[in-house]
């Protein structure tokens, strides 16, 4: 792999941007800001910039789709005329069905391989862009039906190249695990933000506990109801498992149940012991 294109300079595609340049490796980008096109260039994390039709892209081996997930299918329609000799095509979203089904329909299916780094955080832009963002962080590749091995073998190549440890899972099941281990967490994340608002408590008077409880209300608004929406079914099975455990815990308070309660932490204790 000598040269990509990365389409979406934020926090995920800043940071490949800069891996990419930082190993020798010909970095075109395009962002809609044009503020962070023009920093990515100061920092060298890009070599050329590509302008919003995506002509250009054809030089490529590499193609990264890193903007948010209701864009990505849009961008690879834009991208589709101009794809000529690239040899993979990805993404960086946190759902992974929609995208794969694009791919598909547009004909480029068996190129495409969708990617979902866990490596994000609650702040965005080239700024918070950074060297080291990969270095071991799980890697979700998720394979269309058409997928050729040599597009997939690329793939899993990319992320190791800057660090970053691939797995192979269904973009099915991708989804369905995601609800639970990242949105369902940043679904309670806000709702708890949004308690203590309404109840006029302020974060300053937050203590650790409830500062790390609360990190993640501070992610993207446009990030996350993208996400939302795009895996709402999945999401919403996990708030009803939530909603009931909620429930059992506001029973067993009402009826002044002490073993109920203390079994209800001692559970969540044996999920997460202490030095666990």
């Amino acid at each position: 792999m000598k040269s990509a294109a990365v389409i979406g300079l934020g926090l995920i595609g800043g940071s490949l941007a800069r891996e990419l340049s930082a190993r020798g490796i010909r970095v075109l980008g395009y962002d809609r800001d044009e503020a962070s096109v023009r920093a990515a260039l100061r920092d060298g994390g890009i070599h050329r910039v590509l302008n919003r039709g995506l002509e250009g892209i054809d030089t490529v081996d590499v193609v990264v789709i890193a903007v948010p997930v209701a864009a990505a299918p849009d961008v690879l329609r834009i991208a589709r005329p101009h794809l000529g000799g690239v040899r993979l095509i990805t993404d960086v979203g946190s759902t992974k069905g929609t995208v794969g089904s694009a791919a598909q329909a547009l004909g480029i299916g068996e190129r495409f391989v969708g990617s979902h780094p866990l490596a994000g955080d609650h702040c965005s832009g080239w700024n918070a862009s950074r060297l080291g963002l990969f270095d071991r962080a799980r890697v979700f590749l998720c394979p269309t039906a058409d997928t050729s091995e040599g597009a997939l073998a690329l793939a899993r190549a990319f992320w190791q190249v800057v660090g970053a440890q691939p797995e192979i899972i269904d973009a099915t099941e991708h989804d369905r695990r995601l609800a639970w281990t990242s949105h369902l967490p940043q679904a309670v994340s806000t709702a708890l933000a949004l308690a203590l608002a309404r109840a006029g408590i302020a974060h300053r008077e937050l203590g650790p506990g409830g500062r790390d409880m609360t990190r993640l209300a501070g992610s993207s608004p446009e990030m996350w109801t993208d996400i939302a929406l795009d895996n709402a079914s999945e999401l919403g099975n996990a708030l009803d498992r939530l909603e009931q455990q909620c429930q059992q815990l506001r029973t067993a308070l009402a009826a002044q149940d002490r073993a109920s309660v203390q079994r209800f932490f001692a559970a969540g204790q044996r999920w997460n012991p202490p030095g666990g």
